[in-house]
């Protein structure tokens, strides 16, 4: 992990934010809703529920969870892909919605994007020149005639050779396409990247390099990243702090070595359970039992209450809340802190139902 700044500024920050998806309804089901006399509003998904996190410049923050978790959306919700359905998001400490209109092509081109699949998220029909060169020239940040030096100088920083500039995405490997993807973002100068699932696609050599890429250039463009995975792995070569999601809330934030030191919550413990091991002959598999329940139709209390062996009465009605956890070093840095949503915090810790830290 690397140590920042203490008074570095946060670049971006969430309060309570919250994306929900309503379920259209087509012309049967209005004809059933009609005739059953059913009323009330559509269903609806809450892919992010309530969650609360400032991302601090120059830092890395991981965030892990299963597919389904609301990560991915919520990546799509810093970058304003999607809008917000509640809560609060500030941009270098302004309101998304008191910025001024200058205030809000600063955030639209501060905050870029890095998708999953390299190749769905390139125009077929465009030559890697214009993929990565348009944007900035659109933007006023180059003209015409700059384009083409500006897209070679950016090629020759994402280890791609420039001759290669004038080809199409399908004459690329997977590796390169996800570089021309990194190149893209780069191009409007960015303050925070968000990767989603930026390695998942390829193969794990290429996985390591396009990593190595991702540490070189914070380096050189003094980056924020929010790095989205589903692989705990992975988020510990990059990351300085580790957020896990599940169902749509983070249920525990800390730095990257205290997550796999003293992780807290039993779904950050059974994720680090499942990591691949040199010992794996005297290692035994034990998968999370039970499945991610449905969005649609979430448990009441704690939502991960169902899949949880230390689940008590509490949990099954009362929602847990994010609390600080004390390691007695008298950390001061929010970026520092190690917070967990688990009642089994608040049980008496000689008591059975006590939680249960892992180890290194």
């Amino acid at each position: 992990m690397t140590n920042r700044d203490k008074r570095a500024d946060v670049i971006l920050g969430l309060r309570q934010v919250e994306k929900r998806f309503t379920q259209p309804t087509d012309a049967i089901e209005r004809i059933g809703r009609l005739v059953s006399r059913r009323r009330g509003p559509a269903r609806s998904v809450q892919a992010v529920a309530g969650v609360d996190l400032d991302i601090y410049e120059g830092e890395v923050v991981g965030v892990v969870g299963e597919s389904g978790c609301g990560k991915s959306t919520l990546g799509r919700v810093l970058t304003g892909i999607l809008p917000a359905s509640g809560g609060q998001i500030r941009y270098k400490g302004t309101l998304l919605a008191d910025m001024t209109p200058a205030q809000r092509r600063d955030y639209d081109l501060g905050v870029q994007m890095i998708f999953q699949d390299p190749f769905a998220s390139l125009n077929p029909r465009m030559r890697v020149v214009d993929i990565i060169g348009e944007a900035p020239r659109v933007h006023g940040m180059i003209s015409r005639r700059e384009q083409d030096d500006y897209v070679a100088d950016l090629m020759n920083k994402v280890s791609l050779d420039p001759a290669y500039r004038f080809r199409y995405p399908h004459q690329f490997s997977g590796g390169q396409r996800q570089r021309i993807g990194v190149a893209r973002a780069l191009a409007l100068k960015p303050s925070l990247m968000v990767c989603d699932e930026a390695v998942a696609a390829l193969d794990v050599s290429v996985q390591a390099q396009v990593l190595n890429l991702f540490i070189d250039l914070r380096k050189e463009f003094d980056l924020t990243y929010f790095f989205i995975s589903h692989n705990l792995g992975v988020v510990s070569h990059i990351s300085d702090r580790v957020a896990i999601m599940y169902l749509g809330r983070i249920v525990e934030i800390a730095p990257t070595e205290t997550i796999f030191r003293h992780a807290n919550h039993p779904y950050t413990q059974a994720l680090i359970k499942e990591l691949p091991r040199l010992s794996a002959a005297h290692h035994r598999f034990e998968p999370i039992k039970g499945e991610l329940p449905s969005p649609l139709d979430p448990p009441p209390g704690c939502p991960f209450h169902p899949r949880c062996p230390y689940a008590m009465p509490r949990c099954r009605q009362e929602l847990p809340v994010l609390k600080e956890r004390d390691h007695g070093d008298g950390a001061t840095d929010p970026r520092q802190a190690h917070l967990s949503a688990c009642h089994l915090n608040d049980v008496d810790a000689n008591s059975e139902q006590a939680p249960v830290e892992t180890g290194a």
